[in-house]
């Protein structure tokens, strides 16, 4: 082995080691216990600040080697047993404990880095303005979700729909017996006829409308978490997306963490649950983080290549009008917009847990991402609501620089020791389960699932149900491609007019739409089908019957029926490649995409067939 390739490898472990101790240094050392432990020493000892700021970071920059060391040997692969180099091995933990400890001695010898890791933590009442903000964000997201069923349920899991709610709640019933009722909880068990379903959609949108206003916003919250996850439960393929399983989670932690009040403006202003703000920042940090190590994990070569934001515009599902423009952007900057994309997703996060200042560049950084997702792409209200949680890395300080005319309440406060005492009796137990289901989470994904106790398995399997914490993770491998399925009907098996779908792509000459924050799902599952073959979407025979029959509800989810006066004879679904338009055909035709048949996807196929 040559010189250039050993120190090659030794940079290369001694660079990822650093990264993950000064991430695991400024996770550890800005936690709120030790921030309070350390204005708890000073008053005591009465030492000069910048003594015991050195005291405090060399303690706990100790504490932190000590611990990222055992956490090297717990996870190295050569001290379990397989195979590794020994002197890789001793590197990794090496370089571990060398980041954390060169931090640790650098951050009070030099000011910018005093002052930006050792400012004071803000207590709970500097997040008043933030969860006002929050929970009306939240309040949209929940309008905006509901609203955008209401007009899709008939035609989606309705009596007469796709996937009918009422047979699969007979199937689960007759499996399952009585644990039916657990393994979906929904209260379309009571009644699951299109007007029930409405009626959940009905009253999610009042709720929501509450929730902005700011009307009793506990009750409010645990009726809308009830309603979406009643929705959720009997959606099947068409609420399987995980914004959706975002909304559940964050919804049910905002439970814990909304103002005790019943009238707007009628609020005790006492500071919200820190714990829960923390658990609500955990929940950020695991959907940006694993968000990007999903696309390392998954080997694909246009991430690992930097060529993936070439094919992402063009092929993902519902693109806007700029994402054709972006499209057309040279190769140097998509390869750039991939390493934003890596820097974001895996650095970001970590800076949730470090100081003031590191935590509100996170959140600006984070902001950003989700902005020019939602400007390239229609991701229903996904973008919404991680920019609502976003907002929780911020203060009120940082609000009021942002928009002035946010201000804090008069007599904001701490909540009062009683208060304080209720809050923990019954918020203590949620955070303790929720960081189970976390470590449970944290655990399959490392492949360590065996160590987890066959108890706490089975909780969380019975829990599993309820959405409490979710697996996220977005755009693991990226399509390199765009098959587009076409559906058609015809009278006589010879002349195949078009169905046209509302937003997904279909004429080349109509421009791509801004739709989000509603989301059109059966146009979105079209694109997951043309990825697949029919035999693993059921649902789209089930489409295609509900064609040949001339159902409305599901007429009602197109755009434009070729037949309006009586249904077709025959029904079938052509498969193209579709491309953007070049600049060429775009000036001289007008045309946004370009197609090319690739062949039958799903064969003629009449009612009496069916």
């Amino acid at each position: 082995m040559s010189n250039r390739t050993v120190w090659r490898r030794i940079g290369k472990h001694l660079a990822r080691g650093s990264v993950t101790g000064i991430a695991g240094w400024a996770a550890i050392v800005t936690t709120p216990p030790l921030m309070a432990l350390r204005a708890q020493i000073d008053a005591v000892t009465r030492i000069p600040p910048i003594l015991g700021a050195a005291r405090r970071v060399a303690a706990e920059g100790a504490a932190t080697c000590a611990g990222l060391a055992a956490v090297a040997v717990f996870g190295n692969p050569a001290l379990r047993g397989k195979r590794m180099p020994r002197k890789a091995a001793l590197l990794d933990m090496a370089a571990a404990v060398a980041g954390p400890a060169l931090w640790a001695g650098l951050v009070p010898a030099i000011p910018p880095l005093r002052r930006a890791f050792l400012e004071p933590e803000p207590d709970g009442s500097a997040y008043i303005v933030t969860r006002r903000l929050f929970v009306r964000l939240l309040g949209v997201t929940y309008l905006v979700a509901f609203a955008s069923l209401w007009p899709q349920l008939p035609g989606l899991i309705g009596k007469q729909g796709i996937a009918p709610a009422p047979g699969l709640l007979e199937a689960v019933k007759q499996r399952a017996g009585r644990q039916a009722y657990r393994r979906l909880p929904t209260l379309a068990w009571l009644d699951a006829s299109d007007r029930a379903l409405r009626g959940i959609c009905g009253a999610g949108m009042v709720l929501s409308a509450l929730l902005i206003l700011g009307v009793a916003p506990v009750p409010v919250l645990i009726l809308l978490w009830v309603g979406y996850l009643s929705l959720l439960s009997i959606g099947q393929e068409f609420l399987s997306f995980q914004w959706d399983v975002l909304l559940l989670e964050t919804g049910f932690l905002s439970i814990f963490f909304a103002p005790v009040q019943l009238l707007p403006g009628r609020s005790r202003r006492a500071a919200p649950s820190t714990a829960v703000l923390w658990l609500l920042r955990l929940l950020v940090f695991r959907l940006m983080f694993f968000s990007g190590v999903v696309k390392l994990a998954s080997q694909d070569l246009a991430w690992r290549e930097l060529t993936a934001m070439t094919y992402h515009y063009e092929t993902q599902p519902l693109p806007t009008p700029v994402a054709w423009y972006m499209h057309r952007l040279p190769r140097w900057f998509q390869s750039l917009s991939a390493d934003f994309v890596f820097v974001t997703e895996l650095g970001a996060p970590f800076l949730i847990f470090a100081p003031r200042r590191l935590r509100l560049a996170a959140a600006a950084q984070l902001i950003v991402l989700q902005l020019l997702i939602m400007l390239t792409g229609n991701y229903a209200f996904f973008n919404l609501l991680s920019i609502a949680l976003c907002i929780l890395l911020l203060d009120d300080m940082a609000l009021r620089r942002v928009a002035p005319w946010l201000a804090v309440p008069a007599g904001a406060h701490a909540a009062s020791r009683r208060t304080a005492v209720a809050r923990s009796v019954i918020v203590a137990p949620v955070g303790l389960l929720i960081l189970l289901l976390n470590a449970v989470q944290l655990a399959d994904i490392l492949r360590e699932g065996r160590r987890v106790p066959r108890k706490v398995r089975a909780l969380a399997e019975w829990l599993a149900p309820f959405h409490l914490v979710g697996r996220y993770g977005l755009f693991a491998v990226m399509t390199t491609s765009r098959p587009e399925i076409v559906v058609e009907g015809s009278r006589d098996g010879q002349t195949w007019l078009p169905y046209t779908f509302r937003y997904k792509p279909g004429d080349v000459d109509r421009r791509p739409r801004w739709v989000a924050p509603h989301q059109p799902r059966l146009d979105w599952q079209m694109w997951f089908a043309a990825l697949g073959g029919p035999w693993n979407n059921r649902w789209l025979s089930n489409f295609l019957v509900r064609l040949l029959e001339g159902d409305e509800a599901v007429l009602d989810l197109l755009e434009r029926n070729p037949f309006p006066a009586s249904p077709p004879r025959y029904v079938r679904a052509m498969l193209y490649t579709y491309h953007f338009a070049d600049v060429e055909a775009h000036r001289a035709e007008g045309a946004w995409w370009q197609r090319e048949l690739q062949g039958l996807y799903f064969p003629p196929v009449s009612l009496q067939e069916a």
